[in-house]
């Protein structure tokens, strides 16, 4: 789950913005180029040592891949070398030397790169990225002689005493080798299928429990291993991957694939992304079965590996403008207005806020930095503040209690959202069903002064729809032929179109007058309505503006108001 954070001074203003005009250099004077790096370095740094030294992930990988990456942009934008802090393991190591450098991995960011990246190279293959703890194994004469975590690549931290309790981890091989194997503890996650259910913290489960002096046998049962890499195997990698196998190292023969081209690589991602696997993973991971000696390895990406990862699940963006819409029966709807960002293959500029509680409790203004994610993988949803701007914007809010299912019955001061989510209830497929009419006729109509009442629609002509910019002969003649076809339909859809609170399947009859006849007692008598749902169903058919609207519909002649 991300944190909220606040940064002094609103140095990291521009920093989260990442999706727009990402390749245009900031038009910044020095001291502000030294402001801007110097505070999101500080803030990666912070984030680095939690996620490298601790365990413990303080923002999801979507902010931390974008902010990285904003951080590397802003340096070739001004020049600006590269410090020791910058790299992400700064502060990870410990006193074990790895036997063979831990090199990471570049990651490739599109599949744009990938096909650029496998063109040209032979012997490929692919792998899920799994979302563990790197590890170094070291057997001697097939005995475990030691574990070691990643650290800084050169060095980390003796495991040896947490690994005896976990059982992925041989303590004898079958053969009595020396050997130095890579890899990943995961957690344990039966069928788990990453597309529908991420990481689960995993990551974070795995490096908590390795932290501690000693594992119980029970915890170790839920630590997994894959192995995904013998530095100094000799022959082709699928020569390699038959020794571990060998060896007792199942996972790592199960999960690799040979890959000769970009649409390969496309089909086991997605087939990795969408398919129950017993691990988390964030991507997947491509090796040339060539590469140099182990010797030679060093704590950096190498140019025989290269990451491609699952699409993001989270961005970041910026608030521009904070607004309310006020729907049919007066709820209040805080919208964020923000700056255009792209989440999987859609760009996102305005988010619900949800309950204007909720937007209360988050406090939410322009300037601040908010993450969204997909509900579903379609509903762009804010999940929560990443950064507020020192500056706190005033705000108009409405005010709640003016604001109910009798409000707004004309688009006067104020009025204009809830009066115009009045007629787009008409005219949807609860009310009148009108074809070719939405949102965006209704907008025009009213700001052009036609609409003044919930019916005036109903004497347009041609003639007025004429003078209308957007209004040309051919979608006024289809615009008319809908509205005039709203006459034919019965008297209960009208009845729901003026937004007759629900009554369920209790009948509506065909008459107004007797409709407005019943009281509460004979609502309450129908199956389905209690009191609450029959004291607003008489007063909304006794409401006055009510009332007036269905005289309108009497002399336009609609049936059963007459």
């Amino acid at each position: 789950m991300l944190a909220t954070f606040r940064f002094a001074g609103g140095l990291l203003l521009a920093f989260f913005t990442f999706d727009t005009h990402a390749d245009t250099c900031p038009d910044w004077p020095a001291p502000k180029v030294a402001q801007q790096t110097s505070a999101l370095r500080q803030q990666l740094q912070v984030w680095d040592d939690s996620y490298h030294r601790e365990g413990v992930s303080l923002v999801s990988d979507a902010v931390y891949d974008r902010s990285r990456a904003r951080l590397e942009h802003w340096q070739r934008c001004f020049a600006l070398p590269d410090l020791a802090t910058d790299n992400p393991l700064h502060t990870a190591g410990g006193t074990a030397p790895h036997p063979v450098a831990h090199t990471g991995l570049s990651k490739l960011p599109d599949e744009t790169a990938v096909k650029a990246w496998i063109t040209g190279r032979q012997g490929l293959w692919i792998q899920p990225k799994v979302d563990g703890v790197a590890i170094t194994l070291v057997y001697r004469q097939g005995r475990l002689q030691r574990v070691i975590s990643r650290g800084d690549g050169l060095h980390g931290q003796d495991w040896t005493r947490s690994a005896q309790a976990i059982e992925a981890i041989p303590q004898h091989l079958p053969h009595a080798v020396d050997i130095v194997l890579q890899g990943e503890l995961y957690w344990r996650l039966p069928g788990h299928v990453q597309a529908r259910s991420g990481s689960l913290n995993a990551r974070s489960t795995v490096a908590g429990l390795m932290a501690r002096q000693q594992l119980t046998l029970e915890q170790g049962q839920g630590i997994g291993l894959f192995v995904w890499d013998w530095p100094d195997g000799r022959g082709t990698f699928e020569e390699r991957l038959q020794h571990l196998g060998s060896l007792g190292f199942v996972d790592s023969t199960a999960y690799s694939q040979a890959i000769e081209h970009v649409e390969q690589a496309r089909s086991w991602r997605a087939h990795w992304y969408d398919s129950p696997l017993p691990f988390a993973s964030d991507g997947v991971v491509m090796r040339q079965s060539q590469r140099p000696a182990a010797t030679r390895w060093r704590p950096s990406p190498p140019n025989w590996a290269a990451a491609w990862k699952y699409p993001h699940a989270q961005a970041v963006s910026e608030v521009r403008k904070v607004t309310f819409k006020v729907g049919r029966t007066g709820r209040i709807t805080p919208m964020l207005e923000l700056e255009p960002v792209r989440l999987d293959d859609r760009q996102i500029k305005r988010i619900s806020a949800g309950s204007l509680q909720r937007w209360q409790s988050l406090d939410i203004r322009p300037g601040d930095h908010v993450a969204i994610s997909l509900a579903g993988m379609t509903i762009p949803r804010l999940d929560s503040v990443v950064m507020r701007a020192d500056e706190r914007v005033e705000i108009h809010v409405p005010t709640p209690n003016h604001f109910h299912h009798l409000s707004c019955w004309q688009p006067v001061a104020g009025c204009e959202s809830q009066f115009l989510a009045r007629l787009n209830w008409l005219s949807g497929k609860q009310g009148l069903a009108l074809p070719f009419v939405g949102p965006g006729t209704w907008n025009s109509l009213v700001q052009s002064g036609q609409i003044n009442n919930l019916f005036d629609w109903l004497t347009l002509d041609a003639a007025q729809l004429a003078n209308i910019d957007g209004f040309g002969e051919r979608n006024s003649t289809r615009l008319l032929a809908s509205l005039r076809g709203a006459r034919q339909q019965p008297f209960a859809r009208w009845v729901k179109a003026l937004g007759l609170p629900p009554t369920g399947d209790v009948p509506l009859g065909v008459s107004w007058q007797a409709l407005v006849a019943r009281d509460s007692g004979t609502w309450l008598a129908q199956p389905g309505i209690g009191p609450r749902r029959a004291a607003q169903l008489t007063a909304f058919l006794r409401d006055p503006n009510v009332q007036a609207l269905s005289e309108i519909l009497s002399a336009a002649g609609i049936d059963g108001f007459d």
